[in-house]
């Protein structure tokens, strides 16, 4: 039994919370141990903070109200310090400002040893900041109650500290985005880690190992140099993610990733993997992502894929060489959210994939690319064969067939597709017409491409769309006469190019009044009139091919493409330059076929214009310079070598000198040179061959003389395969890709053709013509076998033609006519095929010649023209050759056959000597 409190101790009982909560709320004010925030002052004192994001760390506060300092409830230690810049890399092109502001909120300095101060600290994040001039801190290792270190992207450098392995409460690693690349082997043997993340830190296989076999399930080293998979991955048996992307990986794909059965993601995109896609990647049921994009995987894809039961993300594009059929396994990827074919060989009819697709994930599947591939069929009868179509595709975002063989018209049950954002089916074979109803309930839509089909579109002039697109693309459908008024509505457009359209209108005014600012514009190739006054385009303009007429217009200053050419624009090239203020940044300036008179302005030009460069050109920040077919005249001005050109023309002027040995100081980005027809002399200078990135070398109808400089071998882009998409403004259409080519035609070039020449395997046209050559053609010249067109006439050129050239398989142009060649022309499918003017002029015989190679009559013609007007001196050489040859034979030769241990010793002295020969020759080659 209890006895009862006296009433009189009530009140004070009653105190004891009271007493306690202003106890504990003293407490709170002042939290932060004090030894702790004296460790965090003089880690401040050895940083740089440009915007002062630590102003709150000062003596006299509670450290743990400090930004970015966390402390434990119950005992004030602190236990997490994130310093992670609050700001995120700016895109490439956002304003200086912008700039400025992310590199002040970075961090940098040096990291004060007095961390270790703080025994309690259990997360520390100090990525996205600047420490460019240190390592990672050794001291790191001994912060012996880390779970969570993230130093990603902060800019460390140098070696990975041995001891940070010995952290053995570590649960979660981040170092990438460092370089550390330059070290010795580093074991991490962290019992307790879960997540390994060594993104982009220049790792090579043996700069690390992992020793955390029961913990580890989810491993980052993307973007490094291992080659190939490091074995001890295979070890860590428990992981779940798997992330190798763009490393140097090649040949197979290691069925040993089979043996991952808890995996859920492995990504190998980027990569040079060359074999077929092995079954042991299609047995892991619990893989939900799987990318092995961009490598060059080829075969066909396995029915096997329908083992991929968990799979929600599959890509398999930017392989070129997967070819065959899809198999219909795929009905049972139940799961599939996003499918990436894209850039294959994969062939068939749409209406097979939709249909395995339709029967089990079309109603989750919300992006399917398979555009660039082979596809084939009628679009609206493989749509049609679906049922309930609307349902079945409620959740489909992202659509893109383009760059195939479909053909049909453009379905009306896409209007029904209400999640749909992006749509591209360019580069098909679609007709008919479309109407408002194929867009009625896209109100979702922002990329609408469409480009080369053979549509046409007929709204009601007063419809109002019910998406507000920010790209659109419909080149050549017809979409006039009339400018397309329902493009009044588009508040949000950036990209539009409605080229080749069939519009022959005046450019409305509403639209050069658009409130939004577009990137790029292409109205080319239309039959548009009347002025434009200003142009509100921050990147590329495309007004080419038109009947636009006035002044040039006033331009965005930041406006890095203008193209104009082909119109009635009339009035000086300061109007657009010098009023306009775009000269600063402007790389691209074509303006030919206009009405533009006068000397090009002390800034910027491209017409048909007269007088010399100026030298202040030089100073612009251009990468294209086109002056083609002017009347300019004068030597190149020094100041060029100044700018980032990648495309030199001034062919078709009055420009003389020598071809400046400049030209390959500092333009390294240049693929184009063309200075053909004008007055050029001297000698090609070999600075030309430290131009890696040349492609189009075109030096024709000058009074250029010498050799051949034997350093072309070096023209890497001419030799080796360049597997970036290049492209240049060509004169017609609006991009092309490069085609590499030499033109040193008609000049007083002399010498031989160097067969160093013959190393430039990927060149597709040589023309050496109408020089001064001599010698015998390389025989290597027949190794280039995407030889498209070689031109080698009127030179002076002797000897047969090599038979290798019975290899160049794509030939379409030949000639070697009017020169002194002799003897059979090879047979080979191509060179057969050409007209005998191209080899007139000559002494061959043989198809496509009438002249029989076995005849009489013709051994005699190449004997008698190579010896008339000198009979007598040429029968004393044939009586000298047949005493040489009598006394040779029987004084050297004739023993070698009549005396056996004569013979046998002379054959090894040969073998001997062909060995040497041949290692010699090896070695030079290397």
């Amino acid at each position: 039994m209890t006895t009862p409190l006296p009433i009189s101790f009530f009140p004070f009982l009653l105190l004891i919370p009271a007493i306690c909560f202003t106890i504990c709320h003293a407490n709170s004010n002042l939290l932060c141990i004090q030894s702790e925030r004296e460790a965090l002052l003089k880690f401040k004192n050895d940083l740089i903070d440009p915007s002062n994001r630590l102003s709150s760390w000062v003596e006299g506060r509670d450290c743990c109200e400090w930004i970015g300092v966390f402390c434990q409830n119950s005992t004030g230690h602190v236990h997490q310090l994130h310093l992670a810049s609050p700001l995120s890399a700016p895109d490439f092109d956002t304003p200086p400002a912008e700039w400025e502001a992310y590199y002040n909120s970075l961090l940098g300095g040096k990291v004060n040893p007095s961390l270790l101060e703080l025994k309690h600290l259990s997360s520390l994040d100090l990525s996205n900041n600047n420490f460019s001039s240190i390592q990672i801190p050794k001291f790191f290792g001994l912060l012996e109650s880390l779970t969570y270190l993230n130093l990603s992207r902060a800019r460390f450098q140098g070696a990975i500290p041995h001891n940070l392995g010995n952290l053995s409460k570590l649960q979660y690693l981040d170092l990438g985005g460092n370089y550390l690349g330059d070290l010795e082997r580093v074991t991490f043997k962290l019992p307790s880690l879960l997540e390994l993340h060594l993104s982009g830190c220049g790792l090579h296989p043996s700069s690390i190992s992992v020793n955390s076999s029961k913990s580890l399930v989810i491993l980052d080293l993307s973007w490094n140099r291992f080659s190939p998979v490091p074995k001890w991955i295979f070890s860590l048996h428990g992981l779940v993610s798997i992330d190798l992307r763009f490393n140097y990986l090649e040949g197979p794909i290691p069925d040993y990733f089979g043996n991952f059965s808890f995996l859920e993601v492995l990504d190998l995109s980027g990569n040079s993997f060359d074999s077929s896609i092995p079954n042991s990647l299609y047995s892991l049921n619990r893989l939900q992502f799987l990318s092995v994009r961009g490598n060059q995987l080829q075969g066909t894809i396995s029915s096997a894929i329908g083992n991929l039961s968990s799979i929600t993300h599959l890509d398999l594009s930017y392989n070129y060489m997967l070819e065959g059929r899809l198999p219909t396994s795929l009905e049972y990827l139940c799961k599939l959210k996003e499918m990436d074919l894209s850039y294959n060989k994969i062939e068939g009819g749409i209406s097979e994939i939709l249909q395995s697709l339709s029967r089990c994930c079309l109603g989750s599947l919300e992006s399917l690319d398979m555009s660039n591939n082979q596809l084939y069929g009628h679009l609206t009868d493989q749509l049609g064969q679906i049922k309930n179509l609307t349902w079945e595709l409620s959740s489909l975002k992202f659509f893109d067939v383009s760059e195939n063989q479909l053909n049909g018209t453009f379905p009306l049950s896409f209007g029904q597709l209400e999640s749909l954002e992006t749509l591209d089916f360019m580069n098909n074979l679609l007709e008919g017409v479309v109407l408002e109803t194929h867009f009625s309930n896209l109100t979702r839509l922002t990329t609408l491409t469409a480009s080369h089909n053979r549509l046409r579109f007929e709204p009601n002039s007063s419809w109002i769309p019910p998406f507000q697109c920010e790209i659109i693309e419909l080149v050549d459908w017809h979409l006039g006469p009339k400018f397309p008024q329902w493009l009044k509505f588009q508040k949000k457009l950036f990209v539009l190019d409605i080229s080749d359209a069939g519009i022959s209108d005046v450019m409305p005014t509403w639209f050069l009044n658009l409130p939004t600012q577009f990137e790029y514009l292409n109205l080319s190739f239309n039959q548009l009139t009347g002025g434009i006054s200003y142009l509100n385009v921050r990147d590329i303009v495309d007004l080419r091919s038109n009947q636009f007429r006035g002044p040039l217009p006033r331009v965005f200053k930041n406006l890095r493409h203008l193209i104009l050419s082909n119109n009635s624009f009339s009035g000086s090239l300061f109007e657009l330059v010098c009023n306009s203020s775009s000269g600063e940044l402007m790389e691209v300036l074509y303006i030919d076929k206009n009405l533009i008179s006068g000397e090009i302005p002390d800034y910027l030009g491209s017409n048909n214009l007269t007088g010399k460069i100026p030298p202040s050109l030089g100073h612009i920040n251009l990468t294209v310079l086109n002056l083609r077919n002017n009347s300019m005249f004068g030597e190149l001005p020094s100041t060029l070598q100044n700018s980032s050109l990648t495309m030199l023309d001034l062919s078709e002027n009055h420009f003389n000198g020598s071809v400046p040995a400049w030209i390959g100081d500092n333009s390294s980005l240049l693929r184009i040179i063309s200075l053909r027809s004008n007055n050029f002399d001297g000698h090609i200078p070999h600075k030309i061959c430290d131009l890696l990135n040349l492609q189009n070398l075109d030096l024709a109808h000058n009074n250029i003389s010498g050799t051949i400089p034997k350093c072309f071998r070096k023209l890497y882009s001419m030799a080796n395969r360049n597997n970036r998409e290049n492209y240049m403004y060509d004169e017609y259409g609006a991009t092309l890709g490069l085609v590499t080519s030499i033109d040193l035609s008609t000049n007083s070039l002399t010498g031989e053709i160097p067969k160093e020449i013959g190393r430039l395997v990927e060149l597709r046209s040589l023309n050496l013509s109408g020089n001064l050559l001599t010698g015998n053609i390389p025989d290597n010249i027949g190794n280039m076998k995407l030889m498209e067109s070689l031109d080698l006439s009127m030179n002076r050129l002797n000897g047969e033609i090599p038979l290798s050239f019975s290899n160049l398989n794509f030939l379409n142009h030949f000639n070697v006519s009017n020169n002194n060649l002799t003897g059979q022309i090879p047979t080979s499918t191509q060179l057969q095929s050409f007209e005998n003017y191209s080899y007139m002029g000559n002494h061959l015989c043989g198809p496509p010649l009438t002249k029989n190679c076995s005849t009489k009559d013709f051994s005699t013609e190449v004997e008698n023209n190579g010896s008339s007007g000198e009979g007598s001196k040429v029968n004393g050489l044939y009586v000298s050759i047949v005493l040489g040859f009598v006394m040779g034979f029987w004084g050297v030769v004739a023993p070698l056959f009549f005396i056996r241990p004569w013979r046998h010793a002379y054959y090894r002295k040969l073998d001997h000597i062909g060995a040497k020969l041949y290692v010699f020759w090896a070695t030079m080659d290397m």
